[in-house]
């Protein structure tokens, strides 16, 4: 299953996350929070308004992309790491990835800069 095929969080039988990336959104979410950077209300706050967004699918498959944004947005609006630089180091982590030979673990250290 790809992340377009992933599924709200549903039954006992249905898996939450289908992509490594999706748990770890959620458990940056959870230690985020128990730093103390938001609130659970700050959180469900910013969440809701991005499900809530016209593109939503309505069958909930883009869920994660939406708990990603509201996450981004909201370290954003805390000045706690904004789109420069989380697009940065997104930048820099797709760099070492692709820099990183096959069955090796992808370390940020491994990338080799910007237009290499």
């Amino acid at each position: 299953m790809n992340r377009h095929e992933a599924k709200l969080p549903g039954g006992f039988d249905d898996p939450v996350f289908t992509e490594p990336w999706q748990a770890q959104a959620f458990a940056m979410t959870v230690a985020l929070h128990d730093k103390g950077l938001f609130s659970w209300s700050e959180w469900a706050d910013a969440l809701s308004a991005e499900v809530k967004t016209p593109d939503a699918a309505s069958d909930g498959h883009d869920y994660y992309e939406h708990w990603l944004a509201a996450l981004e947005k909201l370290l954003s609006r805390k000045g706690i790491a904004g789109k420069v630089e989380v697009d940065a180091l997104a930048a820099a982590w797709e760099r070492a990835a692709h820099a990183t030979p096959h069955g090796k673990p992808i370390l940020l250290e491994n990338d080799p800069g910007p237009g290499r």
